[in-house]
């Protein structure tokens, strides 16, 4: 498994999110560097964010969703393009969930397990 997932839920509709693109990006020396990009599935789940081979370091994070193309998808208009959550990774050995909770007009998000 890989040590970022994330989950994307449309609140508004009670459903998952599915087909969302997530980018994920590390911070490297005050620029943002992409190490992947994933689509959520039918669950609007991602279980592994992170390239093969690749492994989570002591650093600081960003997942970028690309929330108003899967709105406008859907044939709603959305307020806000997209939602980039920021973290911080302390401890390489454990596992990042990062939800995302979505509605046209705002967004939500927490460390999940």
């Amino acid at each position: 498994m890989s040590g970022i997932s994330s989950h994307v839920l449309d609140t508004a509709r009670g459903r998952p999110a599915a087909g969302v693109a997530i980018h994920l990006a590390i911070e490297d020396d005050g620029t943002w560097r992409r190490l992947a990009s994933a689509t959520t599935d039918a669950d609007g789940r991602v279980s592994a964010l992170l390239p093969k081979r690749t492994r989570l370091t002591v650093a600081t994070y960003r997942l970028t969703f690309e929330i108003g193309d899967w709105f406008r998808r859907q044939g709603i208009e959305a307020f806000y393009p997209q939602a980039a959550v920021v973290f911080r990774v302390g401890d390489p050995a454990d596992h990042y969930h990062v939800p995302l909770l979505l509605s046209p007009f705002g967004y939500s998000t927490y460390r999940g397990s």
